[in-house]
């Protein structure tokens, strides 16, 4: 069945969205794209279904005596055993030990099996756990049984489906993304920047964007979900004598969002308690952690005049009666958390303080160390200038990053403080470096600005609408290890060959000429890979000798190549990369006598190929 239309979907850490467009061949290219959102069916409460335009990010493993028989179930899905949506997130504030929240998170953190059973963190025993490649695989199923319960004629399955990723995703994170689509039934995929997706839903409501903005024009794209903080820089070019958009920089991967600030609201909330002569522990403070979401999102809806809000937390007693502690999050506690802890007034030369670290450490989520988001912002604008081009970027006196424009995303953005607290932060940086204010390209929806602007993506990879250039965010780097002499108790140093650079498009390859390494077949073997955002300038085949502290390991790899014979041997192969269409990398390993071996990106711990 031909594919009737696209699909966007906002993957998100605390909410996901799913907005769509008609494709009509022949259609006028510049003619209005018509993107809409789906309401999405979900359980509000026991028994009772409603669509919501938002499907929050939230999964509650129900326990025997949870629900009635039947209560939970879905008009596509009778037998249902768990909850997605409003109901999970709701129940889940009054018991944390069985809600999985911030999948996407987790999904990011390589330090971890990701396909492991994990979640919910910190369940208590008898609760059976699952991965976030599962909880990411249940989301996007309900998504897409919402749709076929909506618009049947049309099955998902045969749909352009586009899905939202972090900008600062790496490439395992990305193809955890893709498996979990797969795994949920996705079959026509392409995965989509979240910056980029922001930006592409402001052009679809703004036809006119090229009388907004002009040639050397350079656009921030701030991004703070409820996980991670993307910074994005898309510079306003021009081609074929006409304006168009070159995304230039991607921030590094910072877990640093909504989760921090409801846990720093939650401390607020436990010691206030606490000088009451009430103390919680680490699984109230959990409760409390999920009720402070929910109070702040109230507190900061844009019509909300409430000075606070309510939150109540069970007891540490097993009876309901009476067991249940109250206290309430102020207005102000969340203007002094964000003003002196997340979005402090700096300069542009403050860097994030780098956390001294404990030998021994809990397992859990890799956390920014410093909280401050307008540190990170001034540590990406120093960074993305000094690794760029002389003139590719728009740059002040001291070598600082000079946006000409801001455009917010994310659920933390929708509140009007830290907009402007952010906006002020940036333009005094631009001050003191002599450049005119950035103006705020506004007039989007930040909560559904994302699964819009992948829709819009979709019909511009069509030919109906705009797309920015900008290919892989991030170049990539294969470890070769030296020959040199063993030497006890030395390894053998490790140099990087670049394999991908920065900018390189979707869909095209990259042979790397004149090099030739040993690759090691008929046995397991061990595969490095590392990253960098900032340096820029690499092309494929540059041989790195010494990259102590600028390139980024990725999750190691082992893989067993199949050999022409029962023994092991190296081969002389010489690189050649390709970026599919789906943003992924893949590397062949081509042998003189046309023999080839892929290495890609994989989730598990042993490959065999």
């Amino acid at each position: 069945m031909q594919a009737k239309y696209v699909i966007g979907i906002d993957l998100g850490t605390t909410n996901s969205a799913l907005a769509y467009a008609e494709i009509q061949a022949g259609a006028d290219p510049f003619a209005p794209a018509n993107v809409q959102l789906l309401t999405l069916a979900q359980l509000e409460n026991p028994g009772e279904v409603r669509d919501e335009d938002l499907l929050p990010s939230f999964l509650y493993l129900p326990g025997p005596s949870d629900f009635p028989a039947g209560a939970i179930a879905l008009p596509w899905d009778e037998s249902r055993d768990f909850v997605v949506g409003r109901l999970a997130q709701k129940r889940g504030a009054e018991n944390a030990g069985r809600l999985v929240s911030s999948a996407k998170s987790w999904l990011s953190h390589s330090g971890v099996d990701r396909t492991a059973p994990l979640l919910p963190f910190r369940a208590p025993d008898g609760v059976a756990k699952i991965s976030p490649v599962e909880a990411t695989r249940r989301y996007l199923e309900h998504l897409r049984d919402a749709w076929d319960a909506k618009i049947p004629d049309a099955p998902f399955a045969a749909q352009q489906v586009l899905v939202t990723v972090p900008a600062s995703f790496d490439a395992v994170a990305r193809e955890l993304t893709l498996e979990a689509a797969k795994l949920a039934g996705y079959q026509n995929i392409t995965l989509l920047e979240e910056p980029q997706a922001a930006f592409y839903a402001w052009i679809e409501r703004h036809p006119d964007w090229r009388r907004r903005v002009q040639l050397g024009d350079l656009i921030l794209v701030v991004d703070i979900g409820g996980g991670t903080t993307d910074f994005t820089l898309i510079a306003v070019t021009e081609a074929a004598g006409e304006l168009a958009l070159n995304r230039i920089a991607v921030g590094e991967h910072i877990l640093l969002g909504g989760d921090n600030i409801d846990l720093a609201l939650a401390g607020v909330v436990s010691q206030r308690l606490a000088e009451k002569g009430t103390r919680i522990d680490s699984r109230q403070l959990q409760s409390l952690w999920n009720n402070c979401r929910l109070a702040k999102e109230k507190l900061l809806e844009p019509d909300s005049k409430a000075k606070e809000h309510p939150v109540t937390i069970l007891g540490k007693g097993t009876g309901l009666v009476g067991g249940t502690i109250k206290a309430a999050l102020l207005r102000s506690d969340i203007e002094q958390v964000l003003g002196e802890g997340f979005l402090p007034t700096v300069s542009s030369t403050d860097m994030p303080a780098q956390q001294r670290r404990v030998g021994l450490q809990e397992l859990g989520l890799p956390y920014a160390a410093d909280p401050a988001i307008t540190r990170h912002m001034a540590r990406f604008l120093r960074q993305q200038a000094a690794g760029n081009e002389q003139g590719a970027v728009r740059r002040g006196p001291s070598g600082l990053a000079c946006p000409t424009h801001v455009l917010f995303n994310g659920g933390v953005l929708n509140a009007a403080l830290v907009r402007e607290r952010i906006l002020a932060v940036l333009n005094a940086w631009l001050g003191a470096e002599g450049m005119s204010e950035a103006k705020l390209l506004s007039g989007e929806d930040l909560m559904h600005a994302v699964s819009r602007g992948a829709a819009y993506y979709g019909l511009a990879r069509q030919g109906r609408g705009v797309r920015i250039r900008g290919g892989v965010p991030r170049t990539y780097y294969v470890g070769i290890e030296s020959a040199m002499p063993s030497v006890p108790g030395f390894p053998a140093p490790l140099k990087a060959l670049a394999v991908a650079p920065f900018g390189m498009e979707e869909g095209t390859e990259a042979a790397i000429p004149g090099r030739e390494f040993g690759l090691v077949i008929g046995q397991p073997a061990e595969f490095r890979f590392f990253t960098s955002a900032a340096r820029k300038n690499d092309r494929p085949g540059d041989l790195i000798e010494d990259f102590a502290g600028e390139l980024e390991e990725l999750s190691p790899m082992e893989v067993s190549f199949d050999a022409a014979q029962s023994t092991s041997e190296v081969v002389p192969v010489s690189f050649e990369s390709m970026v599919t269409e789906t943003g992924m990398l893949q590397l062949w390993c081509v042998a003189r006598d046309g023999r080839r071996w892929k290495l890609e990106f994989n989730v598990r711990e042993r490959v065999e190929a």
